[in-house]
């Protein structure tokens, strides 16, 4: 991965809090920084390079990463707080403003002297969405994108997935209401003192919480918003709309290059590869992805591991910054960096490793990079596995007679989640003593993951939110059936979506079944039990089990088919490995927990036990359908 870029040759110089008009009124703050020589701005002009985010542009690393690196190298760099969040005035309303402000942004930073007319975005997570929401819109002077770790469609793939809510959201209200240091928030009597001691854990064990009577009260923005989308759980105009549907808009979407990059441990896997095929077959483009094995974050790829697993180094980006360098310096700059040629997708097929455990503590499970054309693999042979009698995992069929596996969901023990696609699943550290105003610290001091992203042997440990001593492994818990396959005669490679099919039935009018796809490596002297690696999981509320739109509750007695879609992956499962599919109705915090009482999401009174049924016949094949890929 190595390309001609430009060189750090210019001095900076850095106007602060710039305010900018949106077309309501409001004004959203900006720095500039600009290319100098001897602390004067030189006229330029320039491309541009815009990052918006809720985080803060006072941050340090912030400042040092998305605004003088860029302008060191010859281009204006712009940073803006979004609305609502720390220097910007206006209320944050999660998301659903910023396809407006980014085109107004836009639009202003053409209009200036030091722009060449040329913008080019960037950003992670949020900041990717206020890439894309804009870029639905068709913004001027939007030039070329790089989307980290972004969404694609709200409602089905980030926050919210198979009708339930990703409760990373629900701690993310909180966390960043009380990192937030917009004057007006601020402005609410006992506001900091109230949001900045919240225990976010608590708080998730009391579900669902009732409107005035959380800290979020002196938050009232945060607290509609929040209940926005969590009890909007019907497929609506409200999801809709290009700030949070960009799947919903890509035909108006700006006809820009776009770098798409994304993890295979990402809260974002699905979205990201759902932006590459649906911009890909609308767009000249170009659009390029790269999939690594990584977790969410700004730097992440330039890491060889994600949680308990390692890959290897060259699983990491060396530069991260240097690789987004080339695709801006190329279509801003009319550079030959290199990167334009380069194939459409890159990824990384984890797995092959020895399987030791490494210096670091982690288990070693290797893979390699390989470049593709398309999304999915035209190779891709779509294969059946069947859940079998007596937890089997097989290509062949089931038998003809009646089977099937039953347990009980008690909501109030749900199963814990270990590690996967999550990202600001997070709580607040305690205030250090002798701090009089927490706002003044940085974020990194505050804010404390709540559930670790990333691969790990699927047992329960003390540091697991929700886990209980003895702390066993997860498959031996009473509510998770497991289906395995034999120790496998080859090396198997699954590189693609995954879907899991089930036949079903409940006592409870409502209720929720998850899957989790794990490479069981055997045992060894580093893991004498052998090492249960999650790589992909989903789930979905069966009263959305065939409308998004029109919800209904099940039939007692009756057998009803549903389709859970995974987060895609690509892993290579070494020969004498076993393939295994967990089934359970929870995975908490990932989601939030069905009542199985059918009452409105975010609203019930109750809970109650259910009994659930999921069957293996010849009649009602359950099964999993992995993109398996023919070996080279």
């Amino acid at each position: 991965m190595a390309f001609q870029v430009s060189k750090p040759e210019y001095d900076v110089v850095v106007s602060l809090d710039l305010l900018i008009p949106m077309r309501d009124g409001v004004r959203l703050v900006c720095d500039v920084y600009r290319p100098a020589r001897d602390g004067e701005p030189l006229p330029g002009p320039f491309p541009v390079m815009l990052e918006r985010t809720p985080y803060g542009k006072h941050d340090l690393t912030r400042r040092r990463d998305s605004g003088e690196y860029w302008a060191r190298r010859g281009y204006a760099a712009v940073l803006q707080d979004c609305r609502g969040c720390h220097a910007s005035e206006g209320e944050l309303n999660f998301l659903t403003q910023e396809a407006e402000d980014g085109y107004d942004t836009l639009a202003w930073i053409g209009s200036q002297p030091w722009c060449n007319g040329k913008v080019g975005t960037h950003g992670t997570s949020y900041a990717a969405w206020t890439q894309s929401a804009p870029a639905c819109l068709n913004p001027p002077h939007l030039a070329a994108m790089w989307p980290n770790f972004g969404g694609s469609h709200a409602y089905f793939s980030s926050v919210r997935q198979g009708g339930a809510l990703e409760l990373r959201f629900f701690c993310w209200a909180f966390w960043h209401a009380a990192v937030n240091t917009n004057a007006a928030l601020r402005g609410r009597p006992g506001a900091t003192a109230a949001l900045n001691s919240a225990d976010i854990r608590a708080w998730l064990t009391r579900l669902p919480i009732k409107p005035g009577q959380s800290p979020l009260a002196l938050a009232p923005n945060y607290q509609r918003w929040l209940f926005d989308i969590y009890t909007r759980s019907d497929y609506s105009d409200f999801w809709k709309q290009p700030s949070l549907g960009i799947a919903e808009h890509w035909d108006g979407h700006a006809d820009v290059p776009i770098y798409l990059s994304g993890g295979w441990y990402d809260s974002y896997t699905r979205a990201t590869l759902e932006n590459f095929v649906g911009l890909t077959a609308r767009k000249k483009g170009p659009v390029k992805v790269i999939m690594g094995p990584w977790t969410h974050g700004g730097r992440t790829p330039e890491q060889p591991y994600a949680g308990d697993v390692e890959f290897g180094p060259e699983a990491a980006v060396p530069d991260f910054r240097e690789l987004q360098l080339a695709w801006f310096d190329q279509w801003l700059k009319g550079e030959e960096t290199g990167i334009a040629s380069e194939p459409p997708l890159k990824l990384f097929v984890m797995g092959g490793g020895g399987g030791h455990r490494t210096k670091s503590g982690r288990l070693f499970h290797g893979g390699r990079w390989r470049a593709e054309q398309e999304w999915p693999l035209a190779r891709t042979r779509s294969t059946n596995y069947y859940l079998q009698p007596g937890g089997g995992l097989s290509s062949h069929r089931p038998p003809p007679q009646e089977s099937y596996s039953r347990y009980v969901f008690d909501p109030t023990d749900p199963v814990p989640t270990i590690g996967g696609n999550v990202s600001s699943l997070s709580a607040l550290r305690p205030v250090p003593a002798g701090v009089a105003d927490p706002t003044t610290l940085p974020q990194t001091m505050r804010v404390e993951q709540i559930v670790t992203p990333g691969g790990y042997d699927q047992r329960e440990r003390p540091d697991i939110f929700g886990a209980n001593p003895p702390y066993l492994p997860l498959a031996s818990r009473h509510d998770v059936l497991v289906f395995q396959t034999e120790p496998l005669a080859e090396d198997t490679e699954v590189t693609g979506p995954i879907e899991v099919r089930l036949y079903i039935e409940s006592t409870a009018p409502d209720t929720d079944f998850t899957a989790k796809l794990i490479d069981v490596y055997p045992p060894s002297a580093d893991y004498p039990e052998g090492y249960a690696l999650n790589l992909t999981d989903s789930i979905m509320r069966m009263r959305y089990r065939d409308s998004w739109t029109h919800p209904e509750l099940m039939r007692q007695g009756a057998v009803h088919p549903v389709t859970i879609t995974l987060y895609p992956t690509s892993n290579l499962f070494k020969a004498g490995h076993r393939i295994r599919l967990d089934v359970s109705s929870s995975n908490f915090p990932r989601f939030d927990v069905n009542p199985n009482t059918g009452e409105h999401i975010g609203m019930h009174t109750h809970t109650q036990v259910a009994e659930n049924t999921v069957h293996h016949s010849a009649a009602h094949p359950s099964h999993v359908v992995l993109p398996v890929i023919p070996a080279e």
